[in-house]
């Protein structure tokens, strides 16, 4: 059972505001919920095992986007408390996969009511791990505009758009692991799923395509992106002789020539209210 919560938000996280973050702490007193404590990332640092476990708190609780999350679920990996996720971000993908609503009041209630902790899939590469997805290669460029675009920097976004679209109309990234993946793309989108890599690759070489794929990465509906080649697989290997750019839940990484993605699940740590779960 919930009872001792430690709340991290993120301000510039879509909406994630400072009067959404208090109504929210209103409901976890009105539920009669302890808050043992408050982190707003970045300009504060992420609490780690040690002051969760001095804290007494037995549940994170992330109001935030897919990046912040990102971070915290890997920096405490080990740890044997409960995540609890709400939509205080952009798109909010993990948070629409562990809940019903996407009203944080309402998950909260439902939470304390009644809830399952289930274990969810993840991509990984080396020390970089994603539970929403990962894009590869020179599409990855478009995550520049997407951010001058939340931050309202025009000229900024100007600049970004005339990058990513030169960096898509380049070689492409080529990868290994499946007989289906041939040929370079201007991105492989690679989802986590129970049965290892769900995995498309994008060949966006006409302008009407790289419209299309510029547009659904800055509006963030960037699984949306038309796929000419999908398939499932256990792993991938970049191919590129280059390191490549890679977004982890939208989080930018290099990844070298040979790295290795793989898939895993987590601990059954992730707070669930779905009717199904239960």
């Amino acid at each position: 059972m919930m009872r001792n919560l430690w709340f991290v938000t993120n301000p510039n996280s879509g909406s994630a505001t400072q009067e959404k973050c208090d109504a929210i702490e209103a409901v976890f007193e009105e539920r009669g919920l302890t808050l043992v404590g408050r982190t707003g990332f970045p300009d504060e640092s992420l609490p780690d095992i040690d002051t969760l476990t001095r804290a007494q708190a037995d549940t994170l609780v992330l109001f935030a986007g897919d990046g912040t999350i990102n971070a915290a679920l890997c920096a405490l990996a080990d740890w044997d408390g409960r995540f609890l996720i709400l939509p205080g971000g952009t798109m909010n993908l993990l948070a629409r996969e562990l809940h019903d609503s996407v009203d944080p009041h309402a998950i909260i209630h439902a939470a304390h009511e009644d809830y399952r902790t289930i274990a969810m899939p993840f991509v990984e590469a080396g020390p970089h791990r994603a539970f929403v997805g990962v894009i590869i290669g020179p599409a990855a460029q478009w995550f520049r505009a997407r951010e001058a675009v939340r931050q309202r920097r025009f000229l900024s976004l100007l600049r970004a758009l005339r990058h990513a679209w030169g960096r898509t109309f380049g070689k492409g990234v080529r990868v290994s692991g499946s007989i289906r993946l041939r040929r370079r793309y201007q991105a492989v989108l690679v989802k986590p799923d129970r049965r290892g890599l769900d995995v498309a690759g994008i060949d966006a070489r006409e302008w009407r395509s790289i419209v299309e794929l510029g547009w659904n990465w800055v509006s963030g509906e960037w699984v949306d992106a038309r796929s000419v080649t999908h398939t499932l697989t256990r792993h991938l290997v970049i191919e590129s002789r280059r390191p490549v750019l890679a977004l982890f839940d939208g989080e930018p990484e290099r990844l070298e020539r040979g790295t290795r993605i793989t898939g895993g699940m987590s601990e059954p740590r992730f707070v669930s209210t779905r009717r199904e779960a239960a």
